[in-house]
């Protein structure tokens, strides 16, 4: 029998750290070798950790909420073997020998000393540690000694502050790195932003029937979508958008293609995961892209990969009913759009007979992009052609 330590591995980010967000696994518990053990919080996303050994937990070493640095002791586990099964990737300690955390007391014999794990559903967890209620310390009322949603209420509501004292939120995870990347971005790049109001009926008029199609039944095909793809068909005419300041050689680097992010916001905060290669995407494998992107991100679920590599962003700010804002920058993009929210407004129509008063479907957009890489008229131009394909969806085909 040999007792392996199980170190919190580099998940490919270059990151210093990660905060342990539940566990699937307890004390006493038998896993197998790709098994999820763990879920990780690191700056960008969570991250599920699969077990590189197969044998039974003998001491988890890191609890809940704690934040690890990366090579740090996660979790003990007796194998039955004396040989170590390693992923790659994965580090384990030489045969033979346990680590635990600094100041904790050995304990004597071959039986470690035992850690309950509060039983609770991951949305009563979450609920937990939202309002930071321990588990460990709520008497549970559900059957078999489950924690619910009405315990953890109960023991926010006995532990609540004196009114006016406030609440102290701790910084980690993906919303430090989003406050680290904004401030970055903001005080680094000369940001510019430009405003447009446009007349989307056409589009609008457009979407139904194209989502009439067979090809596109099923799939949910929202006013996004087509800003997005005006937005890439714009983008070719104006590749400085897309380009990278890059300081330390003095260059502007253009890259060949367009890597879209799609800002999306998460209970943990802000990610920007990106769709490889979207402009040679058409419309069905785009809206496509979007909806898997948005649904990953609201499930937590999101990788690292799937940030990685951004060219451009469109942020859709109109889901929270604002029609309009001033986005900035992700760092080392040059341009983000952001899509208001749509509004019937009387709108002056030009037709056969001349000039009327009619309602009509409107929404503005935003451009900001850094003055470093593109003086104004390209960021005019940018935002004008995309508004030009939004109000005239035929100018597509030119």
């Amino acid at each position: 029998m040999t007792t392996l330590t199980f170190l919190l591995p580099d998940v490919g980010e270059g990151l210093a750290e990660a905060e342990i967000v539940a566990w699937r696994v307890a004390v006493g518990d038998t896993v197998v070798v790709n098994q999820v053990i763990v879920d990780i919080e690191t700056a960008k996303s969570v991250v599920e950790l699969p077990s590189p050994h197969a044998g039974e937990v003998v001491e988890l070493t890191a609890a809940e909420g704690d934040t690890v640095p990366v090579g740090a002791p996660i979790i003990a586990i007796r194998t039955a073997t004396d040989e170590p099964r390693l992923l790659v990737g994965y580090g384990a300690k030489e045969p033979g020998t346990t680590r635990r955390r600094r100041g904790a007391t050995p304990s004597t014999g071959d039986t470690p000393v035992e850690r309950t794990r509060p039983r609770a559903k991951p949305p009563v967890r979450k609920l937990a540690k939202t309002l930071g209620v321990d588990l460990a310390a709520v008497t549970p009322s559900g059957p078999d000694g489950v924690v619910v949603r009405a315990d953890v209420l109960k023991a926010a509501e006995g532990d609540a502050p004196v009114r006016g004292a406030g609440t102290r939120i701790p910084i980690k995870g993906v919303r430090k790195h989003t406050a680290a990347a904004v401030v970055a971005s903001a005080f680094t790049a000369p940001h510019v932003t430009e405003f447009v109001t446009v007349d989307v009926t056409p589009t609008l008029e457009l979407r139904d029937v194209v989502q009439r199609r067979r090809e596109f039944r099923g799939v949910k095909l929202t006013p996004l979508a087509f800003v997005a793809m005006a937005y890439l068909r714009a983008l070719a005419r104006t590749p400085m958008a897309t380009a990278r300041w890059d300081d330390a050689a003095q260059e502007i680097v253009v890259p060949a293609g367009v890597n879209l992010g799609i800002a999306a916001a998460t209970p943990r905060g802000l990610v920007v995961p990106n769709i490889k290669d979207a402009h040679l995407l058409g419309l069905l494998d785009l809206a496509t892209a979007i909806n898997d992107l948005a649904a990953t991100a609201r499930a937590g679920r999101t990788t690292p990969e799937a940030m990685a590599g951004g060219t451009t962003t469109v942020t859709n700010v109109g889901v929270f009913g604002v029609d309009t804002g001033t986005p900035i920058l992700n760092p080392g993009e040059t341009a983000i759009l952001a899509v208001g929210a749509i509004r019937r407004r009387p709108w002056v129509v030009e037709d056969e007979s001349g000039e009327r008063i009619a309602p009509r479907s409107v929404l503005q957009l935003a451009l900001s992009f850094d003055h470093r890489v593109m003086d104004g008229q390209g960021g005019s131009e940018l935002l004008a052609h995309t508004a030009d394909l939004l109000s005239q969806p035929g100018l597509a085909v030119l």
